[in-house]
């Protein structure tokens, strides 16, 4: 199998980091587990439940952090080579290591038995003790391996499927958008060409934003930015029918996926606001809970409106994907429609680098 790149072109090797905490601890919680459900299976509950619990404990710690160790040394190495080269210095790493523990192993049972005067640890001989935990080793190590490889590629499917609803998002800003915004700068260049620049800057603003790299992240207070920038342009075109409260208090540094905030202002403009005749007030607040950001854009909405071309979901979808991609496990995202009201809330980590 040729060689898998990432996003940005650059080899990346399936298997995770092992040199990280939480992939040791996961290997020790398994190795306990394994030789818990292994002992259960030679002597159920009885005298020799303990003693064999801690000697199988001790080989499978052994070879399982013996193993995280030198793939961890390995990492750099693993990243150069293409997925099967990569997967054999792997499998080969893992049964070096079983190797080495089960050969310790027998001779730690016989030098313990010959001591006490007794046969050999009840091993048999240390050449099939080794050659047998080697069998088990390989196909152990191959589920394991072809455990992590599904599971990586099905993560770069679900992100490769998010890039591109992303790409659609930032690569699409309405037709009807742009028209009615060229049509109002083009009416403000004779009654008040001062406003017609300005529009025109925003619109460019606007635009330069939307073309931002897929993988970009910019300070949470430029994002706001972008979306006072799309403010200001609709409200030209609806003027007193539109109004925006920005309830901002003072922003963290944390950075954010571009394009977050925009959208989730553009949803409350086209399905809020523009339906309703005598229009509306936007709420967006942004504040500080605990180590976290609260972000929540409301806006009225009419109680049986009829469903407009291009439903607010895709968009709100997007939002929702890059924000969870961004923030895995630290972020949510909520929507709620009652009384008359549209809310979305995005909360996610106010320290993030």
């Amino acid at each position: 199998m040729a060689s898998q790149a990432d996003g940005r072109g650059r080899a990346s090797f399936y298997l995770p980091d092992f040199c990280a905490p939480g992939n040791v601890l996961a290997i020790v919680l398994i190795a306990e587990l394994v030789a818990l459900l292994l002992t259960l299976a030679r002597y159920g509950i009885s005298e020799n439940f303990w003693p064999d619990l801690a000697r199988t404990s001790m080989f499978l710690l052994w070879t399982g952090l013996g193993s995280a160790a030198l793939l961890c040394a390995a990492r750099s190495r693993l990243q150069s080579l293409s997925v099967a080269r990569g997967s054999a210095l792997a499998l080969a790493l893992l049964l070096a290591v079983t190797a080495a523990v089960s050969a310790a192993a027998w001779w730690i049972a016989a030098s313990a038995g010959r001591a006490l005067g007794l046969p050999a640890g009840g091993l048999g001989d240390q050449l099939g003790f080794v050659a047998r935990n080697l069998i088990i080793g390989t196909i152990a190590g191959g589920l394991a391996l072809r455990y992590f490889y599904v599971s990586q590629q099905w993560k770069r499917n679900v992100e490769a499927e998010a890039r591109s609803r992303i790409r659609a998002l930032q690569a699409r800003i309405r037709p009807h958008f742009l028209f009615n915004s060229m049509n109002t700068i083009a009416s403000l260049t004779r009654s008040d060409p001062a406003r017609a620049e300005d529009a025109v800057a925003d619109l460019a603003d606007l635009f330069r934003a939307s073309l931002r790299e897929i993988h970009e992240r910019i300070p949470l207070a430029e994002e706001i930015e972008v979306a006072r920038t799309y403010a200001r342009i609709e409200h030209l075109r609806l003027g007193s029918r539109l109004s925006v409260d920005w309830q901002i208090d003072e922003l963290p540094s944390v950075l954010v996926p571009a394009l977050i905030l925009q959208p989730l202002v553009e949803n409350a403009v086209y399905h809020g606001i523009e339906p309703l005749p005598e229009g509306g007030t936007i709420t967006v607040t942004c504040r500080r809970d605990g180590g976290h950001v609260l972000l929540v854009v409301d806006n009225p909405v009419a109680r049986d409106r009829p469903r407009r071309e291009g439903g607010s979901r895709i968009g709100l979808n997007n939002v929702r994907e890059r924000i969870e991609l961004s923030f895995p496990g630290q972020a949510s995202f909520g929507v709620s429609d009652s009384g008359g009201r549209f809310r979305v809330t995005l909360r996610f980590p106010a320290e993030a680098g």
